[in-house]
């Protein structure tokens, strides 16, 4: 029994091994976290560090790492970590995974890897052209060891901040670099520094070139003794050439004209080499080209251009152009060629078309866009260049020009029919307007009449300009009075040859003859050069009409014509002046009157009348007159005087002038009226009213030193008249002043002048307003009394100093009893101390004791320092 249970107890506790044991074993089947710091990553080991040896515990093999930080170098199925691929110091942190383990309650571990700071190793020899331009400070480290690791920083030998890429154009010699990385605890307790020595070599310059273009026939004048070098920016001298026309490597002056003259046009390669410096391979030998183009101008002068060709406008849709250009005396090479021309016109522009040049002749199409409308078109080529030149040359071309006209239909369309009434059995006159179709030229149209006339197929020439023409119908087709309708129906223009239809009508008025044979004529005796009217009479229901008339007797004249405003059979004229020049009897006779409404006229007979035209006075005797201004002279003041004499401003006025008028300087006219009411011609005189400029004040003329006591005189000798200036003390009704007279501050003169040619004073005066301060204080003596006696007796009863509102007239005076107390204060306006206060309050009456007081003067002139001193005032 007891063997029994000792059995079955040996078999529950095998059982609760089997159950507990291999969950404690695969509870953490990722192993255990770890840890591990690596000062020295740049040894050769830590290029292949194991992460999985690095757990704790007992992990399960097969599992995923995972690279916490991103640091680079994991193989994430291996485990297997590059230390040197991580680009900085610093702690970083991987997982390993184990997944699909029974019973694993822990499937991730971590290990933490703490990596040092590495600045990395300088490279023996740092060397760089200077043509790189930029330097990668890092490629001056070793590289057969660990690079170093990125989260340094630059510094030049000053200690600065610099890029990691440097700028390095222009630079030579050897330059210190220092990068630094900072320190990982615990592996570094400061931060880690390297330097770095580049060495730069400069590169050779051959400089900058700049190619030349020149025409060999116009451009090389200046060009024969070319220095190369002035093709060039920016190059190391002492460099070797080579090129046409150089007689050496160090020749680098060419003759272009010489070469062009020797060799012809072409591409000339010219090239520059500079040479490395001594002793290095660093940078190589530059080489620079330089192109120089010379090329023949080409000369079309005497070239001819043929476009064709002319067509009528209803060709337009299918017409097709072509341009043909033959060489002149000078012979053009085959080739290519791109020609230049404009087009005039609507559609015009211009075009550039490739065609080729064969035994000097050019053939190319026109565009048939330029020419979509009538019109008059100029095709004008501007240029011709061979296309396989640089196009330096301008050639030649010689007002190359064709015309190519497209003429329009002589279109009707949308004109209107005028007509002008006419009388029988005369020729009428049809007028055409808003052809606006219809081009400028000459024309043959075709028409019929219909109506109270009738005649077909008749024709007429005519001349339309801007739409518009006219054309004759004769009298011999206007026999009956009444309406005629006249129809086009057809137009050619003579010059194109181009036929077009037509339909325009208009109806003709053809009007009677007028009757005129109770005409009568009535003239009024008149005065020689006077208006003569005509009274025209008995012309019935006329209301606009046209009288023809010659004169003959004392008077005679051609046929003359007058237009007649009719009303009520009645109707006045003027004779024009020029046909009635002679004194006496003169008679009229009316021969011919037209009706202007219809434009029919009548011959007249026996129409005629008689008047007389009576002598004017002779033009009067009168010289010319002279007034002053200031006297206001009227009409009235003149000679000859009477109420037969009237005065004009002009020899054509008929107004005269009113005896009140004021005279002034210019002509004037007086005519005489005889008895019979007739007007002499008008005598002229100057009528001349003199003024004499007021008096003129010289620049500061004003400004005077009340000191020096200055008069009147003194105030004339200062104008530009200081001989005969008057001054007044009012500008009207004034007393006049004498020389002698002593000037007042501030006081207003007033100046007039009297003129030793003309007698006359000045109608307008100088006001002058008189300043007495203007002195120089250098010359008069100044002095500050120190004191006075305000006793009333009238004698020295006030402080005041002498003359010095005329020296300091802006000087400010303060007066202080022995307390400092203010007791007054002065200046111009208010000069003298009575010794009183007037200024501080608590002096009972004012009235200041005996004693010593003081003052300050300020002068607030020529910068003159501010006086301080003392008085005595004594009762």
């Amino acid at each position: 029994m007891v063997k029994k249970y000792a059995n079955f107890l040996q078999f529950v506790l095998f059982f609760i091994f089997l159950s507990v044991l291999p969950s404690q074993m695969y509870a953490q089947c990722a192993g255990i976290d770890a840890s591990k710091v690596i000062c020295d990553i740049e040894l050769p080991v830590n290029t292949s560090i194991s992460l999985f040896d690095l757990l704790g515990g007992s992990p399960t093999p097969g599992g995923t790492w995972k690279d916490d930080n991103n640091s680079r170098g994991l193989n994430t199925a291996t485990g297997v970590l590059n230390g040197q691929l991580i680009r900085r110091g610093g702690t970083y942190k991987y997982t390993y995974t184990v997944l699909g383990v029974g019973g694993c309650t822990d499937n991730t571990s971590t290990v933490t890897l703490t990596i040092g700071a590495y600045p990395g190793v300088p490279a023996p020899f740092a060397t760089v052209c200077s043509s790189a331009n930029t330097f990668n400070l890092f490629t001056a480290f070793n590289s057969t060891v660990m690079g170093p690791h990125s989260n340094g920083s630059w510094t030049n030998s000053s200690g600065g901040s610099v890029d990691a890429v440097i700028p390095i154009t222009g630079l030579q010699g050897s330059f210190d670099f220092t990068y630094t990385v900072p320190p990982v605890l615990p592996c570094d307790t400061a931060p880690l520094s390297v330097t770095v020595t580049v060495t730069i070599f400069r590169a050779p310059e051959p400089g900058t070139a700049t190619d030349l273009e020149l025409c060999g026939d116009t451009d090389l004048g200046s060009y024969t003794d070319l220095d190369l070098h002035t093709l060039l920016a920016g190059e190391d001298m002492g460099g070797e050439w080579n090129g046409a026309g150089l007689t050496s490597l160090t020749d680098h002056n060419v003759n272009l004209q010489e070469v062009f003259d020797d060799l012809g046009p072409g591409e000339y390669i010219y090239t520059y080499t500079v040479r490395s410096f001594p002793n290095t391979r660093i940078c190589p030998d530059q080489t620079v080209p330089i192109t120089i183009t010379l090329e023949k101008r080409l000369d079309f002068t005497g070239a001819q251009i043929v476009v064709s060709s002319d067509i009528c406008e209803d060709k337009i849709p299918t017409a097709t152009y072509s341009a043909t250009i033959t060489q002149g005396p000078e012979a053009i090479p085959d080739g290519e060629y791109k020609v230049t021309f404009n087009v005039s016109g609507p559609n015009g522009g211009s075009t550039t078309v490739t065609a080729n040049f064969v035994n000097g002749i050019i053939s190319f199409p026109v565009d048939a866009a330029y020419f979509r409308q009538v019109g008059l078109y100029t095709i004008r080529v501007t240029n011709i260049a061979a296309t396989t030149g640089k196009q330096t040359c301008v050639n030649i071309i010689d007002n190359l020009f064709d015309e190519l006209n497209i003429y329009p239909l002589p279109h009707l369309d949308g004109a209107v029919m005028t007509t002008f009434p006419t009388c029988q059995n005369k020729d009428s006159v049809v007028q055409i307007s808003n052809a606006a179709q219809l081009a400028n030229g000459n024309y043959n149209i075709v028409y019929n009449i219909t109506g109270d006339n009738f005649a077909t197929g008749q024709t007429a020439n005519i001349n339309s300009f801007g739409g518009s023409f006219n054309f004759r119908i004769p009298g011999t087709l206007n026999v009956n009075s009444g309406v005629s309708n006249i129809t086009i129906i057809k137009i050619t223009n003579n010059v194109t040859g181009c036929t077009n239809v037509a339909n325009i009508q208009g109806n003709l008025v053809i009007n009677p003859l007028p009757n005129a044979a109770t005409v009568r004529v009535a003239i009024n005796d008149v005065c020689l050069n006077d208006p003569v009217s005509v009274s025209v009479s008995g012309l019935g229901n006329l209301t606009d009409a046209t009288l023809s008339y010659t004169l003959s007797d004392s008077n005679s004249s051609t046929l003359q014509t007058a237009v007649l405003t009719v009303l009520n059979g009645n109707a006045t004229f003027i004779i024009p002046a020029g046909l009635l020049l002679n004194i006496g009897s003169t008679t009229i006779l009316a021969t011919n009157l037209k009706n202007n409404s219809t434009n029919c006229d009548s011959n007249l007979s026996n129409v005629s009348d008689g008047f007389s035209i009576n002598s004017i006075p002779l033009a009067p005797i009168a010289e010319n007159q002279i007034f002053c201004k200031v006297d206001r002279a009227t009409v009235t003041n003149l000679f000859p005087r009477g109420p037969q004499y009237k005065w004009y401003t002009s020899a054509t006025s008929t107004t005269a002038l009113a005896g009140t008028y004021v005279l002034k300087s210019e002509d004037l006219y007086v005519r005489e009226t005889s008895l019979s009411n007739c007007t002499s011609a008008p005598t002229m005189i100057s009528v001349i009213v003199n003024d004499t400029p007021a008096p003129v004040l010289n620049p500061g003329g004003a400004d005077f030193c009340g000191l020096a006591n200055p008069t009147i005189a003194d105030l004339s000798r200062v104008t530009n008249v200081p001989s005969t200036v008057a001054w007044y003390d009012a500008e009207n009704n004034g007393n006049l002043l004498a020389s002698s007279r002593l000037l007042v501050h501030k006081a207003k003169y007033y100046g007039f002048d009297l003129s030793t040619v003309t007698d006359c004073i000045s109608d307008t005066n100088l006001e002058v307003t008189v300043s007495l301060i203007d002195c120089d204080v250098s010359q008069y003596a100044f002095f500050i009394p120190d004191g006075f006696s305000p006793n009333g007796d009238n004698i020295n009863d006030t402080f005041r100093i002498p003359d010095i509102e005329f020296l300091y007239p802006d000087y400010t005076l303060e007066i202080f009893n022995r307390y400092g107390n203010v007791m007054f204060k002065g200046n111009v306006n208010k000069p003298n101390w009575d010794g009183r206060n007037s200024e501080s309050a608590g002096f009972g009456d004012g009235i200041a004791p005996n004693g010593v007081y003081f003052y300050i003067i300020n002068f607030n002139k020529d910068n003159r320092k501010a006086q301080q001193g003392r008085l005595y005032l004594n009762r």
